[in-house]
């Protein structure tokens, strides 16, 4: 059986802002061990064993992420079969559709996994056979979702109520609804009764089918996805849609643009050490924990503190007495909220949007194609920065108007093109691009980062001084 991973990688995780930025969102993010959840994610696209074979993933993103995922696909050494840009999010109906039009393109009887990039699963064998109960369904024309055995009575995650048991398909049932968030009460009762579990967001589709049943159901997403597929713009190693034909899609979910709508829906219930990590309560629930039942990340010293999920990033944070609480420190902000409101920090970042903050958008670390930098110091007419260039990276052909800029390597090889010379520089030496100087910075190395400490001076400091004559993204 072969099938075709779909990663969706949309939305900016704003329950676990400081460390969640709209430029730097929570699947790229190491949260749960020293790799991301998108690699984690892609790594689980990795041929395994068994009667399941699976093509390359293919994954829709947003344009701000898509060099970030690109590294991460390289970093996880996974080729992608294609990356696929939405001009805007439309939620998750039309992505899916956007990827299965590419997809059955390639390939007419292809049968789909999708899954969200930023879930954790523990129990990979587990998954392995959920996902094959459930190719099975999809390959009797059954759109089938995986139901997490539910462990608690969690108000925070829509339910899934299974009917009968699938005769053709061991391990599958028809599903016979699905359930909003519930309140304390309602998934108390839920679990009690029996049948129900979580709804986990990832699915197997047959992709035709899947297409037929949603030019019935929504005609106006299919049309307006079909003409931005149909005009997509190959750029660099992406298809972008086209942004005015995309616009027009309904913003839907898939659960209710399909799911609630067709007789043909089926559920697999598993058991997989799922999470969505949707939240710090969900961070301290899967965190290793103290003696006092506290997950410290970081330089943090606790002392008489309980059940509570303090980290630090950048500094020294001292705790006294706190009862399940969260403290997270990223070096240009700090969170602080009771555990049991942690689901209410995307109100907070609602109100940062409102007062225009720039950490809502990034943190002090920016990433870029190339690698990223982050700001030191800041003064009047002077600004130090750490650059990292990611092996065999190389920044823009560029020059400034308005200020000169002091290299000084800190490790790696740099190699300096400044006007019509081209130098190599190791440890320790630097050189200096004076104010109109034509240059660029370049890390020639296969597998070794280059990192550098850069000095700006000049009457205006802002990144929109920047002339490209080359560039490899496509920013020139």
């Amino acid at each position: 059986m072969k099938l075709y991973p779909l990663i969706l990688s949309g939305g900016a995780g704003t329950r676990l802002w400081p460390l969640s930025r709209q430029a730097f969102p929570k699947q790229l993010l190491p949260l749960i061990g020293d790799r991301s959840l998108m690699a984690q994610t892609l790594e689980r696209t990795r041929e395994p064993a068994g009667a399941l074979t699976f093509a390359p993933p293919t994954v829709v993103a947003g344009d701000a992420h898509r060099f970030l995922i690109a590294e991460e696909a390289r970093q996880a050494e996974i080729p992608l079969r294609r990356l696929i840009l939405e001009p805007q999010g439309r939620n998750t109906a039309p992505a899916i559709l956007a990827g299965a039009l590419d997809i059955v393109a390639e390939d007419p009887e292809a049968i789909l996994l999708v899954q969200t990039s930023d879930h954790r699963i523990a129990d990979l064998s587990a998954f392995m056979a959920a996902v094959e109960s459930a190719g099975r369904a999809a390959a009797t024309g059954r759109f089938t979702t995986f139901g997490i055995a539910p462990s608690l009575p969690h108000t925070g995650y829509g339910y899934i109520q299974r009917g009968a048991a699938l005769d053709d398909v061991p391990g599958a049932y028809a599903l016979a609804r699905f359930k909003e968030k519930p309140d304390r009460e309602t998934a108390e009762r839920m679990l009690a009764e029996g049948g129900h579990s979580w709804n986990s967001g990832m699915f197997v589709f047959p992709a035709a089918a899947m297409i037929a049943a949603l030019e019935t159901l929504e005609p106006d997403m299919v049309t307006a996805v079909r003409a931005a597929h149909a005009a997509a713009k190959s750029d660099l190693d992406f298809l972008r849609l086209d942004a005015n034909a995309f616009a027009k899609a309904p913003s839907l979910p898939i659960d209710i643009a399909l799911m609630e709508k067709t007789d043909r829906a089926a559920v697999v219930p598993c058991d997989i050490g799922w999470s969505d990590i949707g939240s710090y309560q969900s961070l301290w629930e899967l965190g290793e924990k103290d003696s006092d039942g506290n997950v410290l990340t970081g330089d943090v010293v606790a002392a008489g503190s309980t059940d509570s999920y303090i980290r630090a990033d950048k500094r020294l944070v001292a705790a006294v007495g706190l009862e399940r609480m969260l403290v997270v420190e990223t070096g240009d902000a700090v969170c602080v909220a009771p555990m049991d409101r942690s689901e209410e920090i995307k109100t907070l970042v609602a109100l940062l949007k409102q007062g225009n903050r720039e950490e809502v958008l990034s943190g002090r670390r920016v990433y870029r194609p190339w690698g990223w930098y982050e700001s030191l110091v800041t003064g009047d007419h002077f600004q130090v920065k750490h650059i990292q260039v990611t092996p065999g990276a190389q920044l823009s052909l560029q020059r400034h108007r308005h200020r000169s800029e002091h290299w000084i390597v800190v490790s790696g090889e740099a190699e300096v093109t400044r006007d019509d010379t081209v130098a190599t520089l190791t440890a320790n030496q630097s050189t200096y691009i004076p104010v109109g100087t034509k240059h660029r910075l370049a890390n020639r190395h296969a597998s070794q980062p280059l990192e550098i400490i850069e000095v700006q001076t000049g009457d205006y400091l802002g990144e929109d001084d920047i002339e490209r004559f080359e560039d490899r993204y496509g920013r020139a």
